[in-house]
């Protein structure tokens, strides 16, 4: 399986690739997957002459690649204006719209202040949603003070939990069990009331029984 870090920080080092690096080992601890890291930074002049040309450099037109073929993906910028980056974003707008269509995503974002910890909500979340992509529930803020902090450590261990778990292929042993499902719908179809429209077919589940042929039935009773 294929892990691909997007991390949008502009400095080197910087606290969002550091998140973005404890995201990635919190995640690999519990799925057997080949990370690829890509700093948009380094990629901004190409993000610029494409939104111009309409044409991605060599580089550029990899990264985008690896986005759409990853079966997880890790994306955390800095914020700016209590949203994500304009490189960040600028950098998704080339994503194609169907690209991210059914991926699992880990959302995470740093910042200076505490009072912008709801921008991976605000923000963040539906953009890809927007973009389709299956979101994992528990996304991660860095504030500048939470470093260091066990409730940073617990929250980055449970965002690359949610994301293993949903990157992991649908086995036999996971998958639903649509015949217990019939079972319990055929036994539970004799309890409805006199005048339903459904009655049970142990062999198929629910028949659906036309109103006006059941009511005949009844009146012949």
């Amino acid at each position: 399986m294929k892990l691909v870090v997007v991390s949008a920080g502009l400095s080197s080092p910087s606290s969002t690739r550091l998140l973005a690096d404890r995201l990635t080992a919190a995640t690999l601890d519990h799925v057997d997957a080949d990370p690829e890291v890509i700093e948009v930074r380094e990629l901004a002049t190409q993000i610029a002459q494409h939104l111009v040309t309409g044409f991605p450099p060599a580089a550029l037109a990899a990264a985008l690649d690896a986005v759409a073929a990853a079966d997880g993906l890790i994306a955390v910028t800095p914020v700016f204006a209590a949203s994500y980056s304009g490189l960040f974003k600028s950098f998704f707008d080339l994503i194609d719209k169907d690209a991210l269509t059914g991926t699992p995503v880990l959302l995470g974002a740093t910042g200076g202040t505490a009072r912008h910890s709801l921008v991976t909500e605000h923000a963040l979340r539906p953009l890809f949603t927007h973009l389709r992509a299956l979101v994992v529930p528990t996304a991660v803020y860095a504030a500048s003070q939470d470093w260091g902090e066990q409730g940073l450590a617990r929250r980055i261990t449970r965002a690359g939990t949610e994301l293993a778990r949903s990157m992991r292929p649908t086995t036999p042993d996971t998958a639903p069990d649509t015949a217990s499902d019939t079972d319990t719908a055929a036994a539970i179809a004799p309890r409805s009331l006199t005048g339903a429209i459904t009655s049970a077919d142990p062999a198929h589940g629910f028949k659906v029984v036309p109103f006006e042929q059941r009511l005949a039935a009844l009146r012949a009773e």
